[in-house]
């Protein structure tokens, strides 16, 4: 019961972050759709997408090695400078050469809003790394605080740059630059990082025994990457930005599912680390990836029986045909919870090259079926293909996995969910306002009894934290 209430208490404070951050972002969509062109957009979420390329690139995933790092050092001061000293030795290089290649690169081949995209790459990278090292320590609640100025920085800054002074696309590029700068610089000066800089403590094996941890996980970024952002890449190169404009608005919505799981799997993945060797694993993933499934299986229903009476509310005329995208997308967020918390268990075990293996199997299939499809149905090839590619990937990691952790489903909850999903899509489709109405009736009624449990040690674990006090 301590492991599942740590789990929790982490979960909530996290979760807080992670709302203000990617929740504001989705209630930013009417700003964005009514002054901003699909073009503009489109542009914006190409570059958001190469950046998220280019960060694991630059650090070789160091920020998730220092993590793990940090969770088992913990209490050990002299540990802990030096893992943040070669950190700070290790992210220093990596930006500096980085930055030489990419002005002799760009100096070459001419693209859109250079400078902004070298600074928005070098905060975001920063940005990442310190936030890692705020969970590495347990400081949860600054890992909040953090994302939590991120957060309302982005909303000013995008009046600023957007409605008071119309930049357009590089008023969206400042805002995320200033936002993450923010969010960094409170981490810095609040973890007093700076104290713990000794160069004394620069220490060579354990620089190869963080990229010996951290390296396998490139290809699987990378992977991930590649089914995420082909489409959009595919969709701008054959159908064009504004497409793509469209596309990124669909993407929006799922995002509420992948941003309430981003901050449960940080939690989880520090649990997972904590807890792998614990006599009653099998039982205690079990649970949590049973309940797990149940709130974010209900979440995507809920959220499609919400979206015929929000859509028109949220989003402008000219970005209408994202509406048709949204149900596969979030079926495929759906695959990729049980993705993510099957990852955590690899991370945890210490296994990445099977993480990346994986991944890269996934993002194969996704060019394969969007390529082939993109032709003949247009943007229903970019959702489909990672439809898919999630779904053989989440099947793979399921099987391989019991070689090592016994995962055990509910009976029954697997055929439920597909019924109701089922169920919910014909009537997102069909459109009609009784119809729907009836749809999101039966909708809050299956989360309800899906989640009676989960509701329950809820209210009891918030009643006993916050309200006795």
């Amino acid at each position: 019961m301590n492991k599942k209430k740590a789990l929790m208490k982490n979960t909530l404070i996290i979760f807080l972050g992670k709302l203000t951050t990617r929740m504001l972002s989705f209630f930013l969509l009417p700003l964005y759709t009514s002054y901003l062109a699909t073009s503009e957009y489109g542009i914006v979420d190409l570059i958001t997408t190469y950046v998220t390329l280019l960060v694991p690139l630059i650090t070789l995933e160091l920020e998730m090695s220092i993590f793990r790092y940090l969770v088992d050092s913990r209490n050990k001061e002299k540990d802990t400078e030096e893992l943040v000293t070669n950190n700070f030795l290790i992210l220093g290089s990596s930006l500096l050469i980085f930055t030489i290649l990419y002005i002799v690169v760009t100096h070459f081949w001419e693209i859109p809003f250079r400078w902004l995209i070298l600074i928005d790459i070098v905060i975001c990278t920063i940005s990442g790394n310190f936030l890692q090292v705020a969970r590495g320590f347990g400081k949860n609640l600054d890992y909040t605080i953090s994302c939590f100025i991120t957060g309302i920085g982005t909303i000013l800054f995008n009046i600023l740059f957007i409605v008071i002074f119309p930049l357009g696309a590089k008023g969206l590029l400042w805002s995320i630059i200033l936002a993450n700068g923010l969010g960094e610089l409170y981490l810095f000066f609040k973890l007093k990082l700076y104290n713990m800089i000794h160069f004394r403590f620069t220490n060579k094996k354990l620089i190869k025994n963080l990229y010996k941890y951290s390296i396998p996980l490139v290809p699987n970024s990378i992977s991930w990457w590649i089914v995420n952002a082909s489409d959009r890449t595919i969709i701008s190169f054959v159908l064009g930005a504004a497409a793509n404009g469209i596309y990124a608005v669909s993407n929006k919505f799922p995002t509420i599912i992948s941003s309430i799981l981003g901050a449960f799997n940080l939690s989880w993945s520090e649990s997972a680390a904590l807890h792998i060797n614990s006599p009653d694993v099998n039982e205690f993933f079990s649970d949590t990836i049973n309940a797990t499934v149940k709130i974010f299986t209900s979440l995507g229903i809920g959220m499609l029986a919400c979206l015929p009476f929000a859509f028109p509310i949220l989003i402008h005329t000219k970005y209408g045909a994202a509406y048709y995208q949204i149900p596969i997308l979030v079926l495929a967020s759906v695959f990729n919870v049980v993705i993510c918390l099957y990852t955590a268990i690899y991370i945890a075990k210490k296994m990445t090259k099977k993480v990346a293996s994986t991944t890269i199997m996934g993002a194969i299939i996704n060019i394969l079926v969007n390529v082939l499809l993109i032709k003949f149905i247009g943007l229903y090839a970019a959702s489909i293909s990672t439809a898919i590619s999630y779904f053989i990937m989440m099947l793979h990691r399921h099987f391989d996995l019991k070689k090592y952790i016994q995962i055990t489903y509910e009976k029954g909850l697997i055929l439920k969910t597909v019924l109701m999903f089922i169920f919910v899509t014909f009537f997102y489709y069909k459109n009609n306002l009784i119809l729907n109405v009836f749809s999101l009736v039966v909708a809050i009624l299956y989360a309800y009894f899906m989640n009676k449990d989960f509701l329950k040690n809820g209210k009891n674990f918030i009643f006993q934290k916050f309200i006795r006090k």
